[in-house]
This record gives structure tokens, sequence and C-alpha cells, in this order.
């Protein structure tokens, strides 16, 4: 009878010990074929390799050069003109605000609607300064216009000085600005993919500002050194809207 009871109890002990193990084990098959899946979904998303730091493209694709648009002085011809100009007997006022929209067309450095507007009149004694408005597709830029310290009263020729008080930001100029840099014909190595995200066709924003838009291009050396996009953020600087690097 004690042979018999040993027996038993062992026997009990090693169904247990077993029931325990196979339990552990399909525990452990479980867990590593939901790894597994999550491994194959990842691999069959679709997702352009690189995936870990390629990011998302923005939706405005600069694929060539943008048309009408000029970067350097000279290059316009007569786009950026704006006719007719005024008679020499004009008043004074409205050869300033003819000059203010060929101001601001200069600064687009692409041919839009334009206006100007000096809604005191200019101020004609030396000195003297007049606030004046004027429009790029209906973004407004104001700006002062001075009268010089030597101006005589009574004197035919009358000199003074425009100067913005805000940058303008033109979309197009923007984009032109991105192939410019980064496009095939830039010679920076590696860019590519080049694209912004949407802006208003025209914009003005205080100098020295973020205007809080950006563009990118890919790169085989991006952040850590591996393929992915730039971020460039679109700033007002003191004169217009540039492109810098986020970093």
């Amino acid at each position: 009878m004690r042979l018999s009871k040993t027996f038993l109890v062992g026997a009990l002990a090693a169904v247990l010990l077993t029931s325990a193990c196979s339990s552990d084990a399909d525990s452990g098959a479980g867990s590593g074929s939901d790894s597994a899946l999550g491994s194959a979904s990842t691999a069959s998303s679709g997702s352009p390799t690189p995936t870990s730091n390629a990011g998302a493209a923005l939706p405005v694709a600069v694929t060539g050069p943008v048309a009408d648009v000029y970067l350097r002085s000279g290059d316009s011809g007569d786009a950026l003109k704006v006719t007719p100009a005024p008679d020499r007997s004009a008043p004074l006022v409205e050869k300033v605000e003819f000059a203010l929209r060929e101001d601001l067309l200069s600064k687009a450095r692409t041919p839009g609607e334009t206006t100007a507007k000096c809604p005191d009149g200019v101020t004609q004694k030396a000195g003297a300064v007049s606030r004046c408005v004027a429009t790029f597709e209906g973004a407004e830029v104001p700006y002062e216009v001075k009268i010089s310290d030597s101006y005589k009263e009574g004197s035919m020729i009358i000199s003074y000085t425009k100067t913005p008080k805000k940058g303008l930001l033109v979309a197009k100029t923007i984009q032109a600005q991105l192939y410019d840099q980064y496009g095939p014909e830039s010679g920076y190595e590696g860019a590519g993919k080049l694209a912004c995200q949407e802006m208003p066709v025209a914009k003005a924003y205080d100098f020295e500002t973020d205007t809080g838009f950006t563009c990118q291009y890919w790169s085989e050396h991006a952040a850590g050194g591996k393929p992915g996009y730039t971020t460039l953020k679109v700033r007002m600087n003191s004169r217009n809207a540039d492109l810098q690097t986020v970093r």
C-alpha cells in the first residue's frame, strides 16, 4: 500500500509539472505570433523606403522652375513695370503712389495687381512724413514717405524716400526660391522632392518674424544622417521672405 501511494503522488506531480510547462510554452508562442504579425503588417504598409524618418510630404509639390518669377534684378524686363506712368505735370501724390506700386512689384518679384493710396496726400515740406498703403494681390503693405530735409519750398525737384513698414510674402516667389536653392539645377548635392505648405497668394508680415509656413526638400542625409525630408521655415527677414533650415 505504501509503494502504491507513493507512486500515485509522484505521478500526479509529474502531470501537474507537465501541464504548467505546456501553459508557459503556449503563452510564449502566442506572444511570438502577435509580434510576427505586427512586423508583417508594417512591412506591407506600402510606405516608401526609408520609413523611420521619411515624414509626410507637404501638399504643394514644386516640380520645376516657377513661371513669371524673377529672382534676379534685370531679368524681368518690363514685366514688373506699372503702366501707364503719370505725366510729368501730375500732382506729387500721384507720382508717389505710382512709385509705391512699382516698388512693391519689385519686392513681389512676379507680376500681379497693385494699388497705392496716400489717404491724406503727401505733405510737400522739408522732412515731412506721409503715410501711404500699397497693395499686391490684396496684401496691404504700409509705407512711410519722407520728403528730403534739404527740400526748398517751390523747388521743381522733390526728393523723397519710401520705406515699407512690413514685408511681403508671395507664395509663387517662395516656391521659386525653393527650386532655385534646392532643385536639380542648383548644384545642391542630394536634394530633391521639393514641396511647400499651402500659402496665401500674398500676405504682409512684420519684419523679422516667422510666418508659420514651411517648405521641404528630400535629402539622402537628413536628420541623423539618414534619408528623409529637411524642413525649411519661411521667415520674413529685414527685407523680404526667405527660407531657413529648421535646426
